[in-house]
Formats: C-alpha cells, structure tokens, sequence
C-alpha cells in the first residue's frame, strides 16, 4: 500500500492510514482536524490495522466526541479581533439594524451586528465564519489557480485541474490521477510558506509518496529550504483562527 491513504469504515467514516517506519505495532491517533489515523508498522497488513479499528471502535466513537468538543472551542471573534488575509483584513461592528450584515470592499471585511445582540451569539459567530470563509474563497480563487500554474510552468511540471475547497485538516492533496485540491486557508499564511505548498502538490505529480526523493526532489524546488519551510508551516492549523 502507499504511504498514506485514507479508507472509509462503517459507523466511524473516513480514517487516515498512515505507514510508519517508527511504529512497532498498530495503534490510533485522534486528533483535533485531523481525525482518526490508523498507523502501522511497515510490515503490517492493512487487513489487520481495519480488524483492529473495528475492535476499537466503542474507544473510537467516545474519544471522537471528546475531539468535538475540542474542535468546538474556536476563537470567538469581536471587536479586538485581529484577522487578516493576503488581501483583506476582519472589521466587526454594531449598528442599529435587527440583522446581521457582511460587507467586503476596498480590502476591509466588515461584520455589522445588532447592538441588542451580544457578539459572542451562535447567530453571529456563524455569520463571521461563513463571511471569513467566503471571502478567503474568493481569494484563493483569484490568485493560487494563476499562481500553481506560474510555479508548474517554472519547474515543467504537468498537472490536471486545481480545486479549491474547505478542506478540514489539509492544506492541499494530489490525486493519483493529478488533480491538485487546495485549501482556502491557505489565504492566511505568508507568501513564502503558500508557495511552499503549492511546490509541495506540485512535487506529487512525479512523487506520489513522502519518501527521500520526494524530500530531495521537493528541496531542489525550495531552493534547500524544504525541511525549514515545513517546519514554519507547524505554527499553522488549518481551522483553528
């Protein structure tokens, strides 16, 4: 099997397998994001690693309540709240009007709520996400189709189409098939460490695995700075801002 691949298990839905040349045995990782990864050793069979999940499953499913819960405790935004993107910043207002409204112009995301509303309300954290999300979608949609084109054409690599998406605990992904998926939050990191994951899908197309040459392959794209570059981008998460 490859290194990593994910696979669709009734009642607990979609886990990540990874191959470890570390582990010593199978074992579960539950993280915030990330969800189930089922990690095995590199001799093991998957057969046994889906057996063992299946024992597992009553520890799964009350831990994966747990990581909900922690998924659930997200930044609540006000008016202190500092956010910005490659090309807009976050504004968060009250006015007099009994609805919430969005607003996006002149690089500002502004966020009106009614003055009787407190701003910590499901209603209006909510309308602040989706107005976040969308704007960030747009964005992306603007510059890193233009941008994984220049940096294919740079280093004359072929791939299918490019989709951005929401994606829940990635920052991009390539198909076997080269269709490169990236995230919408990629709008929120700096310039340097965007392109660094644009190389990283591109990389894919011809390394379909994380194995030494991709890393030798990947560092001659980032000019020596893979392993640094991929170190940076631990101080990022995908959903939580």
């Amino acid at each position: 099997m490859k290194n990593e691949q994910r696979i669709n298990i009734p009642e607990l839905g979609e886990v990540t397998v990874k191959l470890s040349s570390k582990a010593r045995r199978i074992s579960i990782r539950l993280k915030p994001f990330a969800g189930i990864t089922l990690i095995l050793p590199q001799d093991a069979d998957i057969k046994e690693g889906i057996i063992f999940l299946k024992e597992k499953r009553h520890w799964i499913l009350k831990n994966l309540q747990k990581l909900e819960e922690k998924e659930q405790k997200l930044t609540v935004f006000d008016e202190n709240t500092r956010f910005a993107s490659r090309s807009f910043a976050l504004k968060i207002s009250k006015h007099a009007h009994p609805k919430i409204r969005l607003q996006l112009k002149d690089g500002l995301l502004q966020v009106f709520y009614p003055a009787n509303v407190p701003v910590s309300a499901p209603e209006v954290q909510e309308t602040i996400r989706y107005g976040i999300e969308e704007s960030l979608r747009m964005e992306a949609k603007r510059f890193l189709p233009g941008r994984l084109a220049w940096l294919a054409k740079q280093h004359n690599i072929r791939y299918q189409n490019v989709t951005i998406k929401n994606l829940k605990s990635r920052w991009g992904s390539c198909s076997a098939t080269n269709n490169i998926n990236l995230n919408l939050h990629l709008m929120r990191l700096p310039d340097q460490l965007i392109d660094y994951v644009l190389l990283h899908e591109l990389c894919h197309v011809h390394e379909k695995n994380h194995g030494p040459h991709f890393w030798a392959r990947l560092d001659i794209m980032c000019h020596g700075q893979a392993k640094q570059l991929d170190k940076a981008m631990k101080d990022y998460q995908t959903k939580i801002y």
